[in-house]
């Protein structure tokens, strides 16, 4: 037993080294992408709380149908990383995994600026302020723009991932921070002889970024010499219909579970709006605090669902199972870290978008405090359930996920929140605590899925 144990170590060892190289650019290219909508909210809330609250709910459908999409075509992710770990380098089926997902990427996209395009009659009939709703159909307009180049850049970032050059999405990351906060710098407020569009100035800034960040990909994989080896734009219009089912069959459940969380958290948006327009402006900062201390697990999860997938295409179990079981240990550890900061430095996690001091937002303030208090209680279940399902993407196990998403979700985390924040005193604290069950839920059932994944059989393509 003590033989096999010290056997084991070394290979624990390595396998915490290799997802760490993989997760470590990952988590910072994510949160990197963080501070991007980040500089928007900073700049966005110098402008008033009208303002802020406006995008926030604009943003807040924005991202539930951008983020969907984009995790729709990030299945070409696993299905790239089976290919390399069953036959590497695997030219062809990478290439032409890589170009379906690109289709899809644009089709998907177009859908998703026509479903977007109905904020306005979504805040009207939810009940929306209408001076809010004014400012957020406004808004909305451009922002769509920066849907398509947002998904295809995900896309390629898929590719350069799987490909073992997450680093790349780390530097194009942080240069896109660069691009959008100089240019919310030029057209939110009219410097460097750009006009002062206000609100309108943020969402050019955003279609600008996402520009600049799309060409970014396609220059580094047209000069890197491995990525270009694989010549993904060679052909464009060739397609290969098996490998696009392929990826929409794994795909549309991955894209459904995070339709499921991310809509969750949208429609938190719009139930704080009910509340009031300060609510909703605390509960922007908060959320954004709390999705910043997310991006970490979620990298993890990226990683492992890239080293789960390689040992999948190997038919190695025990690869399987150790790249699984590191992944959540890191996810889980590292949200033990956020927890504390938000327990015991709330006010200096506010102090990044605002002046918590200042009595002007004492208001602002007393509620975001209340809705850190929560968002720290939840941050082991935010880990731990990011990373589980990204270890189960690896082996390809995306259906019975979506429904674990679908009940934690709407069904505890929705029905807690309605219940709590409109049928007690609770209000807006009462709709956080919602969320905190419903990620609590999902962090259960898809570790449990997890640890039973021999006696289901989803490791059954390993010998």
């Amino acid at each position: 037993m003590g033989t096999r144990t010290s056997e084991l170590k070394p290979e624990l060892r390595a396998e915490f080294g290799a997802t760490l190289r993989l997760a470590f650019p990952l988590a910072l290219a994510n949160l990197l992408q963080m501070l991007t909508y980040a500089v928007d909210v900073m700049f966005i809330a110098r402008l008033g709380e009208a303002e802020l609250a406006a995008s926030s709910i604009a943003v807040s459908l924005f991202a539930v149908v951008m983020w969907s999409l984009s995790s729709l075509t990030g299945a070409v992710a696993p299905v790239i990383a089976a290919a390399l770990g069953e036959r590497a380098p695997a030219l062809r089926p990478v290439r032409r995994a890589t170009r379906m997902a690109l289709w899809l990427s644009v089709g998907l996209g177009l859908g998703g600026v026509a479903l977007c395009l109905m904020l306005g009659p979504l805040m009207r009939l939810t009940g929306q302020d209408a001076g809010i709703t004014a400012l957020a159909t406004e808004y909305n307009v451009l922002l769509v723009i920066s849907m398509i180049p947002m998904i295809l850049a995900g896309t390629l970032r898929s590719f350069v991932s799987a490909l073992g050059r997450p680093i790349l999405a780390t530097a194009i990351t942080g240069g896109g921070v660069g691009v959008n906060a100089l240019a919310n710098y030029a057209f939110v407020f009219g410097n460097l002889g750009a006009p002062a569009l206000g609100l309108a100035g943020a969402a050019i800034a955003t279609i600008l970024t996402s520009l600049a960040i799309l060409a970014a990909y396609c220059a580094v994989i047209r000069l890197d010499r491995r990525l270009h080896a694989y010549r993904i734009f060679g052909r464009w219009w060739v397609p290969d219909w098996q490998r696009l089912r392929d990826i929409v069959r794994i795909g549309t459940p991955i894209g459904l579970t995070v339709l499921a969380e991310a809509s969750v958290f949208g429609a938190a948006v719009f139930l704080m709006g009910r509340i009031g327009v300060t609510q909703v402006a605390a509960h922007t900062l908060a959320i954004q605090i709390a999705a910043l201390a997310f991006q970490v697990p979620f990298g993890i999860g990226q990683a492992t669902t890239i080293r789960v997938g390689y040992f999948y295409g190997a038919r190695d179990k025990a690869g399987m199972g150790r790249a699984g079981w590191v992944g959540i240990a890191l996810g889980t550890g590292f949200m033990l870290t956020t927890a504390a900061a938000m327990v015991f430095a709330p006010q200096y996690l506010l102090a990044i978008y605002i002046d918590p001091w200042d009595p002007a937002n004492a208001a602002l303030v007393g509620f975001a405090l209340r809705y850190l208090a929560v968002a720290a209680a939840f941050q082991l279940f935010d880990g731990m359930q990011a990373v589980a399902a990204g270890a189960l993407r690896g082996l390809q196990d995306t259906r019975v996920p979506m429904w674990i998403a679908l009940f934690s979700y709407w069904i505890a985390g929705m029905g807690t929140a309605l219940w709590l924040g409109f049928g007690t005193s609770l209000s807006g604290t009462g709709v956080w605590l919602g969320l905190a069950a419903g990620l609590g839920c999902a962090a259960l059932l898809l570790t449990w899925r997890w640890r039973r994944r021999g006696v289901l059989g989803l490791d059954r393509r390993a010998a």
